[in-house]
């Protein structure tokens, strides 16, 4: 039988992956809800949409779906130039969210999977004492704040509809086509740019793309994922000056790395008003996956090294044109 499948966020890093995943599937007719077309075959079908947030005409894209995957969203904004980023991140993330959900469970959708963000736990642990999925929230920007916002609403709407709601928060992801700061340090090593690195022992939780869409794409039928959050990683956390020897090491490149102290980072970033950008970079945040192991029996299929390689091919193809 047919399961018929809406996938918001299709043409976003996360969304694209899960696409190929959904496709790569026998028995699954996809829904694709996106501003830009995406080339329709058999299994997948797009319904144009101008954007998401409370007042988006879902109608057409929720008809006899019986799962909805949703990782369309405003995403963290690193310079933010709206006057209330809150009220932003709130228009999609919250009323848009609540808006598509109310929608699916109307036309008789079964599950709404939600792809959240780890920022809804919070910014950072302690070594040794990683976010549980069940922790009390404690989110500390606009961003994460909307997401734990978009949470309490969905579970609420659980209650009330019947309608399952299955919670997915990632931590930074990487893969093929990676951006930001991930990129930045690839193209460091790949230059052999001296890194003032070398002395971070911090510990990071981290999720290649292929492992957190495994995840979301078991959550579309697995019965114990009902009404579940659920915490993903790569299963091996990593300091910064390891994963920059493990990524210099995928590049087949050296890894020059300066034994800088930690103290002196901080201090130099907190002068020039990057206080933020150093935090992620010496300080720790682990997440616990073992209730995902254990409700779902499942495991990352993909290791570290073998996805840094991955990734390495991807950025070596792009950078030889």
């Amino acid at each position: 039988m047919v399961m018929r499948v809406l996938l918001t966020g299709a043409t976003g890093f996360v969304g694209r992956a899960v696409l190929e995943k959904l496709v790569a599937q026998a028995g699954r007719q996809v829904v694709v809800a996106a501003r830009r077309p995406i080339s329709s075959t058999a299994a997948v079908s797009t319904v144009p949409i101008a954007g998401i947030d409370g007042s988006t005409h879902w109608r057409e894209a929720v008809e006899g779906v019986e799962v909805v995957i949703h990782s369309a969203a405003r995403v963290h904004v690193m310079n933010e130039a709206a006057a209330d980023p809150l009220s932003e991140f709130r228009k999609v993330n919250v009323e848009g969210t609540l808006h598509l959900a109310r929608e699916a469970a109307r036309a008789g959708a079964r599950r709404f999977v939600f792809v959240s963000s780890i920022k809804v736990n919070g910014e950072g642990t302690a070594p040794g004492r990683p976010y549980q999925a069940d922790d009390e929230p404690a989110p500390a920007d606009p961003y994460g704040i909307s997401k734990q916002e978009a949470e309490q609403q969905l579970k609420a709407l659980a209650v009330e509809t019947g309608m399952e709601v299955v919670i997915i928060r990632p931590p930074l992801v990487y893969g093929p086509g990676v951006k930001a700061n991930f990129l930045n340090m690839m193209r460091w090593l790949n230059k052999g740019v001296p890194l003032p690195l070398g002395s971070i022992d911090n510990r990071r939780s981290l999720v290649a793309l292929d492992n957190l869409v495994d995840l979301i794409v078991t959550c579309v039928d697995h019965p114990a994922a009902a009404n579940q959050t659920f915490l993903v990683s790569d299963g091996e956390d990593l300091s910064t000056s390891e994963l920059l020897r493990r990524m210099a090491r995928a590049l087949g490149k050296p890894a020059r790395l300066l034994p800088v102290p930690v103290w002196l980072l901080e201090s130099a970033a907190a002068l020039l008003g990057k206080r933020a950008f150093s935090n992620r970079l010496c300080g720790s945040l682990q997440v616990d996956i073992g209730k995902t192991r254990s409700l779902l029996g499942w495991t990352p299929p993909v290791g570290v090294d073998e996805a840094l390689r991955k990734v390495a091919k991807h950025f070596m193809d792009i950078e030889s044109k």
